[in-house]
């Protein structure tokens, strides 16, 4: 397992809600374009392994908005296990999954965990209202607020400049 993959893809499956062009869309809604994307991903073409994915994305953006406990999210970690395994004198870890479990949700439960230990309050969702992605901050300050400086970012502050230039 890669942590710094595993993060990219925590973050890609938090984001499969986006806005665009002001309605709230849904990247894994159908299965067409779910399994695309979760063959693209390496995740597999399997109907149940989509309603995993879509029952750990919904818990995942509730915990990290903060709208449900992390304890939540023992709905995906009930159905693995890890396994330790000795190969080349080293242990390795690998995702053993039981009935309905997935290894994917797995992997992205723990990329969460890793977040929340080693970098607390760096996984966030945009301050943008308007926006329904998250970003992981990875600035030496902590202090990225948007998802992107470019598109967020510079809509957030012209808004805060018009506001300023019409209560002179």
């Amino acid at each position: 397992m890669d942590d710094a993959g595993d993060e990219a893809l925590l973050l890609d499956l938090l984001n499969t809600t986006p806005v665009v062009d002001g309605v709230q869309t849904d990247l894994l809604g159908q299965w067409a374009e779910a399994r695309d994307w979760m063959i693209q991903r390496a995740i597999g073409d399997d109907v149940e392994q989509w309603r995993v994915l879509l029952m750990a994305r919904s818990l995942l953006q509730n915990v990290v908005r903060g709208e449900q406990p992390p304890s939540a999210l023992s709905a995906i970690l009930d159905r693995v296990r890890y396994l330790p395994m000795v190969v080349d004198s080293r242990v390795q870890w690998s995702i053993e999954t039981l009935d309905g479990g997935s290894e994917f949700a797995a992997r992205c439960v723990m990329a969460w965990d890793r977040l929340q230990c080693n970098s607390p309050a760096r996984l966030r969702p945009c301050t943008n209202t308007e926006c329904r992605l998250f970003l992981i901050d990875r600035s030496k300050p902590n202090t990225a607020r948007w998802c992107s400086m470019a598109s967020c970012g510079n809509r957030m502050k012209a808004r805060r400049h018009h506001l300023r230039q019409r209560t002179r």
